[in-house]
């Protein structure tokens, strides 16, 4: 019988199987940010276990609330960077290096096909775009990672999603994991992988692979993978060639590599869900549920108070791009407010060369430092009761940009008409 890119991924990991479908993992990298790292690190001391299993695989970030806002968020960033000079972790990336985690990390070449790795955040899913076995995990998970290197996980099942057909203009994988989540809802995958497959994830980009990924815990998946393919090797190669570390002499031998993570033909699937998205509309949510989804056309109209473009979801490059051909010679709604907050300093400034971030400005966003703030209401575009936001990042709970705002997640093209017109809208309503 066949096994599944995250059965392959366990076999070749597995430490123990101490007892039931329990599986202890090696781990290939532990990712670190300021929110929940401390208490980890607080704990670790107090039980005289200050130390690391292997400082060149642990990865840390002050990402969630940069610079710092408050005594309290100042404390946990000492105790992080304290922590990260006391163990001799060189891959810190402190205030002014540093970025949105789940966009700094791949850009930075840890993420490999075939890696396991956790991380305190529960968006760690969108590294499972690379072909790894990505999950964010509790406190003592992060513990024993931390300490030993391993975690424990249930074997879990794979769920296989085939997105099939096109894609048509002014659509985009935002649109396609919105469509995802409300098919299968926000209990679909529960504990399990979500398994992106289909002719529409081939002719995706890296950073629209990580957008399906990083939403897979949305629908409550422990992981969202997709087949590493040329994709995943181009944009790995500065890091896996000769100019690099060397693994591989040509792009080939390192796709023949990757391949052999690829799911077997004969694998078996706990489900197996065909989306056809030929005809998918843009799409936003609705409510305070991910699953909660209409077309822009049901919701044209409704007047928001402020457009966010960024996060781990949608702050990358691409993004940028995407949204920059919308605002182009237009000025945003005198009745919104809009922030961008490109994710990583490597996006800022690749946006500063093309010219991007003076458009964004020109057409009257405000642009901040990365940041993962306004995503979960603790810093830079915090809502007030009653607001309402059209935002391209990836919760829209009740309260979490703020108590008493209502999330409107979309694309970053849909983000910016709607910024320009100043109600819901996609980038089919902005006159030619």
């Amino acid at each position: 019988m066949g096994k599944t890119l995250a059965e392959k991924i366990f076999c070749a990991h597995v430490q123990d199987r101490p007892f039931g479908e329990t599986w202890v993992l090696r781990l290939d990298r532990v990712f670190c940010h300021e929110i929940t790292t401390p208490i980890a690190i607080s704990d670790l001391v107090s039980k005289n276990r200050d130390q690391v299993f292997d400082a060149s695989k642990i990865k840390v970030v002050i990402d969630h609330v940069s610079p710092a806002k408050d005594s309290k968020t100042a404390e946990q960033g000492k105790i992080l960077r304290d922590w990260a000079r006391r163990q001799g972790i060189q891959d810190f990336f402190d205030i002014g290096r540093n970025g949105v985690c789940h966009a700094l990390f791949p850009e930075q070449g840890f993420v490999r096909p075939g890696f396991t790795i956790i991380m305190g955040d529960s968006h760690t899913c969108t590294h499972g775009a690379f072909g790894a076995f990505a999950a964010g995990v509790g406190t003592t998970d992060l513990e024993v990672g931390i300490l030993k290197g391993v975690c424990a996980f249930k074997k879990p099942e794979t769920l296989q999603i085939r997105l099939l057909g096109t894609l048509k203009p002014g659509v985009f994988a935002k649109d396609v994991i919105l469509a995802v989540i409300a098919r299968i809802g926000v209990a679909g995958a529960t504990d399990k992988v979500v398994e992106f497959r289909g002719p529409v994830v081939e002719a995706l980009s890296m950073e629209g692979r990580m957008t399906l990924c990083n939403m897979a815990v949305e629908a409550g998946a422990t992981s969202g993978v997709c087949m590493p393919d040329a994709t995943t090797v181009e944009y790995l190669w500065p890091f896996i060639g000769p100019q690099g570390d060397t693994t591989y002499q040509t792009k080939e031998d390192a796709l023949a590599d990757y391949m052999g993570w690829w799911s077997d033909a004969d694998a078996v699937y706990a489900e197996t869900v065909d989306l056809d998205c030929t005809g998918l509309e843009p799409l936003a949510t609705v409510g305070y549920k991910p699953e909660e989804v209409k077309s822009i056309r049901e919701l044209r109209g409704t007047a928001v108070d402020q457009v966010y473009i960024g996060s781990c979801t949608n702050g990358r490059i691409e993004d940028l791009r995407e949204a920059a051909q919308v605002l182009k010679g237009r000025k945003i709604s005198p009745t919104v407010r809009a922030i961008l907050s490109p994710a990583t300093p490597g996006v800022y400034s690749q946006a500063l060369r093309e010219g991007l971030i003076a458009l964004f400005q020109d057409a009257g966003f405000c642009v901040t430092n990365p940041t993962c703030g306004a995503c979960l209401g603790m810093s830079n575009g915090v809502l007030a009761p009653g607001e309402v936001c059209a935002s391209t990042t990836n919760r829209n709970f009740y309260g979490r940009m703020g108590k008493g705002g209502m999330v409107h997640l979309m694309s970053p093209a849909s983000a910016a008409a709607t910024a320009v017109l100043g109600h819901i809208a996609s980038v089919e309503d902005i006159p030619a």
